[in-house]
């Protein structure tokens, strides 16, 4: 029997590498011995980059960078060998890097994650794949571009640093000072947002809110968002309105795809396909994944809905252990996830299970093996 594990983490408590771990021991001590093999997976999201290192047998590589609030910071993205390179922008540009007193999307930049793109092209990366999830930033990119050679200029031919303030001020964009490596590099955007660059369901007045935008500092960057929308589509003639996820990372999205061709995936999708997820599956009889809720965002390009088509493409069983279940889960059950266990086995407050998460999904574990080796037995 060949046991596959590929969970999601559950956020502040378990990893996903943590999880594999758990399972195969309950494996073990249900079956005896068999055979198992855990990959850690992840989103797009939060962890990516540890997922996929741990997956290929890369390493993380550190350098300064500059925050969201140009404060000098320790990132890191990961070399998977080759030319192969995967980072997250949460690690330069994240919204957790920002206290909460001093959030405010006009004052935040994505350069730190540019940054981290040019330290990994320098190296030699020339395939890049980015997650771009979780960001501090309204900036439309221009943080990020500028670290990457892109000059914005204002009317009077200033340059401009790149902020959620300065976009107003954009008149001109300047791409002929990107380095030849950055340009023949290919970029990978690791998105599950289709939101356009502007409007009700844009960048800012989807996002904003979240990052410290008052209603009179998002009227303010979609006013100045749509100017520089104007500036692309004159300059580059693609209106980034018309092209899903440009209001991706407040506006990270249009950047990577106007200025730099880059191919926007699902975030799960792109972590399978980078683990070699697919090969893993060739004589599985199970495949065990799971998350801390599953409810009917489940569904959206998370890790749940991800490994559940594979194992239905691959018509191998797949089952769930979680840490909840909300409104909307059995949604999930259309992605190739033929059933769900919860970890909590009696009513107790939140606290309280995610001080156990440890102790309950080992035991759920070994509840769903059990049920496994029950099923096996019927005739």
């Amino acid at each position: 029997m060949k046991l596959i594990f590929a969970s999601d983490s559950f956020k502040g408590t378990l990893s996903s590498e943590k999880t594999v771990e758990l399972l195969t021991e309950a494996a073990h001590e249900v079956f005896g011995p068999c055979s198992t093999c855990g990959v850690p997976v992840a989103d797009g999201g939060e962890g990516t980059t540890d997922a996929v290192v741990l997956a290929r047998g890369g390493n993380k590589v550190y350098t300064t960078v500059h925050g969201p609030l140009m404060e000098e910071v320790q990132a890191y993205y990961g070399m998977l060998g080759g030319s192969e390179a995967v980072l997250e922008m949460a690690q330069a540009s994240g919204l957790p890097m920002v206290p909460e007193e001093k959030r405010n999307p006009l004052n935040t930049t994505t350069y730190g994650t540019g940054e981290l793109v040019l330290a990994a092209i320098n190296a030699g990366c020339t395939d890049i794949s980015i997650a771009i999830g979780g960001s501090a930033t309204n900036d439309g990119g221009m943080g990020f571009a500028s670290a990457l050679g892109v000059r914005f200029l204002d009317s009077e031919g200033n340059v401009l640093c790149g902020k959620g303030s300065e976009l107003e001020k954009v008149a001109h964009i300047d791409v002929s000072g990107i380095p030849a490596n950055v340009r023949n590099a290919h970029f990978t955007v690791m998105c599950d947002v289709t939101n356009p660059l502007c409007g009700k369901d844009g960048a800012t007045y989807t996002f904003g809110k979240q990052k410290g935008g008052t209603p009179e500092i998002l009227e303010r960057l979609e006013k100045g968002m749509c100017a520089y929308r104007d500036v692309i589509i004159r300059e580059f003639g693609t209106d980034p309105d018309t092209v899903p996820g440009t209001g991706a990372a407040g506006g990270l999205g249009a950047a990577l795809k106007i200025f730099f061709h880059a191919e926007m995936k699902s975030g799960i999708e792109t972590v399978l396909d980078m683990i070699g997820f697919d090969k893993l599956l060739s004589g599985a009889d199970l495949i065990v994944t799971g998350e801390g809720r599953t409810d009917w965002q489940s569904c959206f390009g998370k890790v749940m809905q991800g490994v559940g088509d594979r194992a239905k493409k691959h018509a191998v069983p797949a089952v769930a252990l979680c840490g909840g279940l909300g409104k909307g889960y059995e949604g999930i059950y259309e992605h190739g996830i033929d059933s769900i266990m919860t970890t909590v086995d009696t009513p107790m407050p939140l606290a309280e299970a995610l001080e156990r998460a440890e102790e309950l999904y080992y035991k759920g574990a070994v509840r769903l093996f059990r049920m496994v080796r029950a099923g096996m037995r019927m005739k």
